[in-house]
């Protein structure tokens, strides 16, 4: 079994050194390594090069990531047996590589294996917050199984699975004939999920193939992002429709909104009654605060002493979920009006 290794890149002269390492250090080393250096200002480029890896360079891309990525791949006809696309801000577990060739190779079943994403070692409540929230979502997929996302931050893809969603393109799927990845999506990571799921393939998230991304540092760059995320999330099921596949991730969003509605509620329903001296201590609200409150303790506890320490304080996490909650309204509101979507590539966590 081969694999190829791509690494999108947009002035990620900070961390590609890193990322790269990462790939050397796997206990199952790619056997070939491509950073593919999109409309790069920095030394991206270079700094890959000296690290011994090839560079392609894109030519007129404006498709962003998408863009970038489906360039490189029409530029290698001959793909090997397995193709892990990875981000340029990321670095892997050692044992990544090993454990998803492992899964392929006893489950012939399986066509992607996506990562499980994680946060550096956080520096303030914000960071620790997304910390605990990708805790979270690692918890559940051990649990239950369900991959929702093939996350951006690191999936390997078999070359029959690449190979299928290509010829699929602009007949059962959405996008451009012979493309990976659809150049109208806000988020090519859940499209492509979708589009995999759509073919009936299954895709699989085991724990030990963590993939260590940025955390956003401020508020600005942490609404940015979850905009483009919920926005993206919310054109790809337009984009596709109500089917098999995609009524998982309907529910999925019908509750985050029902959630939203039921906080913004709760917020109303407590300033009133202390507006109105209305407000009394009940042992059932106790009780199910209190349940409440142990749930965000205990699905955090991966997260580290400050991710449980952010969970016990509670308030501080409940201020964070308001806070996506108002971006998720913004992102409805956005798609209802039909806005034109932006896509941003924050650089405020980037290196020189």
């Amino acid at each position: 079994m081969t694999v190829l290794a791509l690494i999108p890149a947009h002035n990620e002269a900070g961390g590609i050194a890193a990322t790269i390492t990462s790939l050397r250090q796997q206990t199952r080393a790619p056997e070939r390594i491509v950073v593919v250096a999109d409309n790069c200002t920095d030394a991206t480029a270079t700094i890959a090069r000296d690290a011994g890896t090839e560079v392609f360079l894109t030519q007129g891309n404006t498709a962003r990531k998408a863009g970038a990525l489906n360039q490189a791949f029409s530029s290698l006809p001959d793909l090997p047996d397995y193709v892990l696309v990875m981000d340029a801000d990321t670095t892997l577990a050692p044992q990544f590589m090993q454990t998803a060739l492992r899964r392929f190779d006893t489950d012939p079943g399986v066509a992607a294996v996506g990562g499980i994403f994680s946060g550096p070692p956080p520096s303030g409540i914000l960071e620790t917050a997304q910390g605990n929230e990708y805790a979270r979502y690692a918890r559940e997929v051990g649990r239950t199984g369900r991959v929702m996302v093939l996350s951006g931050t690191a999936t390997m893809f078999r070359r029959s699975t690449i190979d299928a969603v290509r010829d699929a393109r602009g007949v059962q799927l959405p996008g451009r004939p012979g493309d990976l990845y659809d150049v109208g999506a806000l988020t090519e990571d859940n499209e492509v999920t979708l589009a995999v799921k759509t073919l009936g393939l299954r895709v699989v998230s085991p724990r030990q193939c963590v993939a260590v991304t940025e955390l956003m540092p401020t508020l600005g760059a942490l609404h940015r992002q979850r905009l483009r995320w919920y926005r993206g999330a919310i054109e790809n099921l337009f984009a596709y429709g109500f089917t098999k596949a995609t009524r998982r991730y309907w529910g999925q969003q019908a509750m985050l909104v029902l959630g939203t509605l039921m906080m913004g509620l709760y917020l109303m329903l407590t300033v009133h009654a202390a507006t109105n001296d209305a407000l009394s201590w009940s042992p059932w609200w106790l009780s199910i605060g209190a349940i409440f409150w142990l749930e965000k303790v205990v699905t955090a506890w991966a997260a580290g002493r400050k991710g449980r320490v952010l969970a016990t304080l509670l308030i501080p996490e409940l201020a964070y979920d308001l806070f996506l909650q108002a971006t998720l309204i913004r992102a409805l509101a956005q798609a209802a009006r039909g806005r034109e979507a932006v896509w941003h590539h924050d650089t405020s966590t980037q290196g020189a």
